[in-house]
Protein backbone atom coordinates (compact mmCIF):
# COMPACT_ATOMS: atom_id res chain seq x y z
CA UNK A 1 0.00 0.00 0.00
CA UNK A 2 1.02 3.65 0.08
CA UNK A 3 -0.14 5.69 3.07
CA UNK A 4 2.38 8.52 3.29
CA UNK A 5 4.82 10.13 0.90
CA UNK A 6 7.16 13.07 0.45
CA UNK A 7 7.05 15.75 -2.21
CA UNK A 8 9.67 18.49 -2.14
CA UNK A 9 9.75 19.39 -5.84
CA UNK A 10 8.49 22.76 -7.06
CA UNK A 11 5.86 23.23 -9.81
CA UNK A 12 8.66 24.41 -12.09
CA UNK A 13 10.60 21.20 -11.50
CA UNK A 14 7.53 19.11 -12.32
CA UNK A 15 6.64 21.14 -15.41
CA UNK A 16 10.10 20.44 -16.79
CA UNK A 17 10.41 16.80 -15.77
CA UNK A 18 6.95 15.72 -16.96
CA UNK A 19 6.93 17.85 -20.11
CA UNK A 20 3.86 19.78 -19.01
CA UNK A 21 2.72 22.04 -21.82
CA UNK A 22 -0.03 23.99 -20.03
CA UNK A 23 2.26 25.40 -17.36
CA UNK A 24 0.95 25.94 -13.84
CA UNK A 25 -0.64 29.11 -12.51
CA UNK A 26 -2.09 27.83 -9.25
CA UNK A 27 -0.67 28.34 -5.77
CA UNK A 28 2.44 26.24 -5.15
CA UNK A 29 2.18 23.56 -2.50
CA UNK A 30 4.80 23.81 0.24
CA UNK A 31 7.47 21.12 0.39
CA UNK A 32 6.02 18.29 2.44
CA UNK A 33 7.96 15.30 3.82
CA UNK A 34 4.88 13.72 5.41
CA UNK A 35 1.97 13.97 2.99
CA UNK A 36 -1.13 12.46 4.58
CA UNK A 37 -4.47 11.29 3.13
CA UNK A 38 -6.91 14.05 2.11
CA UNK A 39 -4.02 16.53 1.69
CA UNK A 40 -3.67 18.45 -1.59
CA UNK A 41 -1.06 16.91 -3.89
CA UNK A 42 0.31 17.48 -7.38
CA UNK A 43 -0.91 15.35 -10.26
CA UNK A 44 -0.45 15.38 -14.04
CA UNK A 45 -3.15 14.75 -16.63
CA UNK A 46 -3.79 15.18 -20.35
CA UNK A 47 -6.87 17.19 -21.25
CA UNK A 48 -9.44 15.37 -23.44
CA UNK A 49 -9.91 16.29 -27.08
CA UNK A 50 -6.30 17.40 -27.61
CA UNK A 51 -3.48 15.78 -29.58
CA UNK A 52 -1.23 13.53 -27.51
CA UNK A 53 1.06 15.45 -25.12
CA UNK A 54 -0.16 18.84 -26.38
CA UNK A 55 -2.36 19.66 -23.39
CA UNK A 56 -0.59 18.14 -20.40
CA UNK A 57 -1.58 19.86 -17.19
CA UNK A 58 -0.35 20.02 -13.60
CA UNK A 59 -3.20 20.25 -11.09
CA UNK A 60 -3.73 19.86 -7.34
CA UNK A 61 -6.37 17.32 -6.33
CA UNK A 62 -6.71 16.09 -2.77
CA UNK A 63 -5.45 12.60 -1.99
CA UNK A 64 -8.23 10.03 -1.70
CA UNK A 65 -10.91 9.62 -4.36
CA UNK A 66 -14.28 11.06 -3.34
CA UNK A 67 -17.07 8.61 -4.18
CA UNK A 68 -19.21 10.07 -6.98
CA UNK A 69 -22.41 9.42 -5.02
CA UNK A 70 -21.34 11.36 -1.90
CA UNK A 71 -24.25 13.51 -0.71
CA UNK A 72 -22.44 16.00 1.52
CA UNK A 73 -19.03 17.05 2.82
CA UNK A 74 -19.12 14.56 5.68
CA UNK A 75 -19.80 11.55 3.46
CA UNK A 76 -17.33 12.85 0.88
CA UNK A 77 -14.51 13.06 3.45
CA UNK A 78 -15.35 9.61 4.79
CA UNK A 79 -15.29 8.06 1.33
CA UNK A 80 -12.06 9.88 0.51
CA UNK A 81 -10.26 8.57 3.57
CA UNK A 82 -11.13 5.02 2.49
CA UNK A 83 -9.98 5.46 -1.10
CA UNK A 84 -6.40 6.76 -1.05
CA UNK A 85 -5.32 3.61 -2.90
CA UNK A 86 -7.01 1.59 -5.64
CA UNK A 87 -5.95 -2.04 -6.08
CA UNK A 88 -4.85 -2.83 -9.61
CA UNK A 89 -6.63 -6.17 -9.39
CA UNK A 90 -10.05 -4.53 -9.02
CA UNK A 91 -9.76 -0.87 -10.06
CA UNK A 92 -11.55 -1.64 -13.35
CA UNK A 93 -14.65 -2.96 -11.59
CA UNK A 94 -15.05 -1.24 -8.23
CA UNK A 95 -17.88 1.37 -8.40
CA UNK A 96 -15.73 4.09 -6.79
CA UNK A 97 -12.89 3.70 -9.28
CA UNK A 98 -14.02 2.08 -12.54
CA UNK A 99 -15.17 5.20 -14.40
CA UNK A 100 -12.02 7.13 -13.47
CA UNK A 101 -9.84 4.19 -14.50
CA UNK A 102 -11.35 4.20 -17.97
CA UNK A 103 -11.02 7.88 -18.77
CA UNK A 104 -9.58 9.99 -15.94
CA UNK A 105 -6.08 8.74 -15.30
CA UNK A 106 -3.16 10.74 -13.97
CA UNK A 107 0.41 10.53 -12.75
CA UNK A 108 1.07 11.38 -9.12
CA UNK A 109 4.69 12.52 -8.69
CA UNK A 110 6.41 11.90 -5.36
CA UNK A 111 9.96 12.48 -4.18
CA UNK A 112 9.68 9.21 -2.29
CA UNK A 113 7.17 7.28 -0.22
CA UNK A 114 7.04 5.54 3.14
CA UNK A 115 6.20 1.93 3.84
CA UNK A 116 5.95 0.09 7.13
CA UNK A 117 7.27 -3.44 7.52
CA UNK A 118 4.68 -6.14 8.10
CA UNK A 119 4.96 -9.03 10.54
CA UNK A 120 5.57 -11.43 7.65
CA UNK A 121 8.92 -9.92 6.63
CA UNK A 122 12.44 -10.06 8.12
CA UNK A 123 12.24 -6.62 9.73
CA UNK A 124 10.79 -5.43 12.99
CA UNK A 125 7.03 -4.97 12.52
CA UNK A 126 6.02 -1.36 11.78
CA UNK A 127 9.59 -0.26 11.05
CA UNK A 128 9.16 2.65 8.59
CA UNK A 129 11.18 2.75 5.36
CA UNK A 130 11.65 5.62 2.93
CA UNK A 131 11.69 4.46 -0.70
CA UNK A 132 13.08 6.74 -3.39
CA UNK A 133 15.35 6.90 -6.41
CA UNK A 134 19.00 6.09 -5.77
CA UNK A 135 20.44 9.59 -6.15
CA UNK A 136 20.64 11.82 -3.11
CA UNK A 137 22.23 14.69 -5.02
CA UNK A 138 19.19 16.89 -4.53
CA UNK A 139 18.24 16.51 -8.18
CA UNK A 140 16.88 12.97 -8.07
CA UNK A 141 13.88 12.53 -10.35
CA UNK A 142 10.39 12.14 -8.99
CA UNK A 143 8.82 8.71 -8.83
CA UNK A 144 5.88 8.64 -11.25
CA UNK A 145 2.98 6.76 -9.66
CA UNK A 146 -0.03 5.65 -11.68
CA UNK A 147 -3.20 7.30 -10.43
CA UNK A 148 -6.80 8.10 -11.21
CA UNK A 149 -8.78 11.26 -10.51
CA UNK A 150 -12.38 12.42 -10.39
CA UNK A 151 -14.48 15.51 -9.74
CA UNK A 152 -17.24 15.86 -7.16
CA UNK A 153 -19.59 18.85 -6.98
CA UNK A 154 -20.95 19.78 -3.56
CA UNK A 155 -24.34 21.30 -2.77
CA UNK A 156 -22.92 24.82 -3.24
CA UNK A 157 -21.69 24.02 -6.73
CA UNK A 158 -18.03 23.92 -5.71
CA UNK A 159 -15.90 21.42 -7.63
CA UNK A 160 -13.62 19.14 -5.62
CA UNK A 161 -10.95 17.22 -7.51
CA UNK A 162 -9.50 14.14 -5.85
CA UNK A 163 -7.19 11.27 -6.74
CA UNK A 164 -6.07 7.76 -5.76
CA UNK A 165 -2.78 5.91 -6.18
CA UNK A 166 -3.00 2.54 -7.91
CA UNK A 167 -1.26 -0.21 -5.94
CA UNK A 168 -0.16 -3.70 -6.92
CA UNK A 169 1.54 -6.77 -5.42
CA UNK A 170 5.08 -5.91 -4.34
CA UNK A 171 8.03 -7.41 -6.20
CA UNK A 172 11.78 -7.59 -5.75
CA UNK A 173 13.35 -5.88 -2.77
CA UNK A 174 10.08 -4.15 -1.85
CA UNK A 175 8.34 -7.48 -1.17
CA UNK A 176 10.65 -7.98 1.84
CA UNK A 177 8.98 -5.00 3.51
CA UNK A 178 5.32 -5.14 2.52
CA UNK A 179 3.13 -7.21 0.21
CA UNK A 180 1.83 -4.12 -1.66
CA UNK A 181 3.54 -1.25 -3.48
CA UNK A 182 2.52 1.70 -5.66
CA UNK A 183 2.38 1.11 -9.40
CA UNK A 184 5.24 2.91 -11.14
CA UNK A 185 4.78 4.15 -14.69
CA UNK A 186 7.83 4.88 -16.83
CA UNK A 187 8.18 7.77 -19.25
CA UNK A 188 7.70 5.73 -22.40
CA UNK A 189 4.18 4.86 -21.17
CA UNK A 190 3.06 8.27 -19.97
CA UNK A 191 1.35 9.31 -23.20
CA UNK A 192 -0.84 6.23 -23.50
CA UNK A 193 -1.61 6.10 -19.80
CA UNK A 194 -2.73 9.74 -19.68
CA UNK A 195 -4.77 9.64 -22.92
CA UNK A 196 -8.51 9.88 -22.11
CA UNK A 197 -9.20 8.11 -25.42
CA UNK A 198 -7.51 4.89 -24.27
CA UNK A 199 -10.20 3.06 -22.32
CA UNK A 200 -9.78 -0.71 -22.77
CA UNK A 201 -9.18 -2.20 -19.28
CA UNK A 202 -6.99 -5.05 -20.48
CA UNK A 203 -4.70 -2.69 -22.39
CA UNK A 204 -4.48 -0.34 -19.42
CA UNK A 205 -3.47 -3.27 -17.22
CA UNK A 206 -0.77 -4.17 -19.73
CA UNK A 207 0.60 -0.64 -19.56
CA UNK A 208 0.95 -1.16 -15.82
CA UNK A 209 2.49 -4.65 -16.09
CA UNK A 210 -0.46 -6.61 -14.84
CA UNK A 211 -1.67 -9.73 -16.63
CA UNK A 212 -5.31 -9.52 -17.64
CA UNK A 213 -5.45 -13.24 -18.35
CA UNK A 214 -4.09 -14.18 -14.91
CA UNK A 215 -6.49 -11.92 -13.03
CA UNK A 216 -9.69 -12.44 -15.04
CA UNK A 217 -9.78 -8.96 -16.54
CA UNK A 218 -11.78 -8.91 -19.75
CA UNK A 219 -9.32 -8.94 -22.64
CA UNK A 220 -9.41 -7.73 -26.19
CA UNK A 221 -10.22 -11.27 -27.31
CA UNK A 222 -13.19 -11.70 -24.96
CA UNK A 223 -15.66 -11.01 -27.74
CA UNK A 224 -14.19 -13.80 -29.86
CA UNK A 225 -14.45 -16.72 -27.46
CA UNK A 226 -16.24 -18.68 -30.15
CA UNK A 227 -14.56 -19.21 -33.49
CA UNK A 228 -11.24 -17.75 -32.42
CA UNK A 229 -9.14 -17.00 -35.47
CA UNK A 230 -5.41 -17.01 -36.18
CA UNK A 231 -5.46 -13.23 -36.07
CA UNK A 232 -6.94 -13.35 -32.56
CA UNK A 233 -4.16 -15.68 -31.49
CA UNK A 234 -1.59 -13.33 -32.95
CA UNK A 235 -3.21 -10.46 -31.08
CA UNK A 236 -3.12 -12.44 -27.84
CA UNK A 237 0.58 -13.13 -28.38
CA UNK A 238 1.23 -9.45 -28.97
CA UNK A 239 -0.54 -8.50 -25.73
CA UNK A 240 1.39 -11.17 -23.82
CA UNK A 241 4.60 -9.75 -25.24
CA UNK A 242 3.61 -6.22 -24.23
CA UNK A 243 2.78 -7.36 -20.71
CA UNK A 244 6.12 -9.20 -20.45
CA UNK A 245 7.98 -6.09 -21.59
CA UNK A 246 6.15 -4.00 -19.01
CA UNK A 247 6.99 -6.55 -16.31
CA UNK A 248 10.68 -6.25 -17.13
CA UNK A 249 10.47 -2.47 -16.98
CA UNK A 250 8.75 -2.54 -13.58
CA UNK A 251 11.32 -4.98 -12.21
CA UNK A 252 14.11 -2.70 -13.44
CA UNK A 253 12.54 0.37 -11.81
CA UNK A 254 12.15 -1.45 -8.48
CA UNK A 255 15.75 -2.71 -8.58
CA UNK A 256 17.02 0.87 -8.91
CA UNK A 257 15.17 2.18 -5.86
CA UNK A 258 16.89 3.02 -2.60
CA UNK A 259 15.17 1.68 0.52
CA UNK A 260 16.19 3.34 3.79
CA UNK A 261 15.00 2.58 7.32
CA UNK A 262 13.96 5.87 8.92
CA UNK A 263 12.81 7.17 12.27
CA UNK A 264 9.35 6.41 13.64
CA UNK A 265 8.88 10.19 13.81
CA UNK A 266 7.16 9.85 10.45
CA UNK A 267 4.37 7.93 12.19
CA UNK A 268 3.01 11.19 13.61
CA UNK A 269 1.33 13.54 11.17
CA UNK A 270 2.43 16.61 13.15
CA UNK A 271 6.06 15.85 12.29
CA UNK A 272 7.39 17.24 9.03
CA UNK A 273 10.72 18.22 7.55
CA UNK A 274 13.66 16.74 5.63
CA UNK A 275 14.94 15.03 8.78
CA UNK A 276 12.17 12.44 8.35
CA UNK A 277 13.91 10.92 5.33
CA UNK A 278 17.39 10.68 6.89
CA UNK A 279 18.43 7.00 7.06
CA UNK A 280 18.44 5.57 10.55
CA UNK A 281 20.53 2.41 10.46
CA UNK A 282 19.79 -0.20 13.07
CA UNK A 283 22.47 -2.89 13.28
CA UNK A 284 20.04 -5.27 15.02
CA UNK A 285 17.94 -5.48 11.87
CA UNK A 286 18.82 -7.67 8.86
CA UNK A 287 20.08 -5.93 5.73
CA UNK A 288 17.55 -5.57 2.98
CA UNK A 289 20.22 -6.58 0.50
CA UNK A 290 21.66 -9.51 2.47
CA UNK A 291 24.99 -7.78 3.09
Amino acid sequence: MCGRFALSMSPGDLVEEFKITMGFDGPALPANWNVTPTSPVYAIRDLPGSPADSARELFTPSWGLIAPWSKDQVSALKSQSNAINARIESVHEKPTFRSAFRSRRCIIPVTGYYEWATENGPFAPKQPFYIHSQSRSGTEPALALAGIFDCWVDSNGEIHESCSIITRPAIGQLAAIHHRMPTFITEERWTKWLSPEVQEPSYLHELLEFSAADQGVESYEAGARTGASASASASASAHASASSEAAEITARVVSLLAVDPVSTRVNYIRNNGPELIVPELNPSQPSLFGE
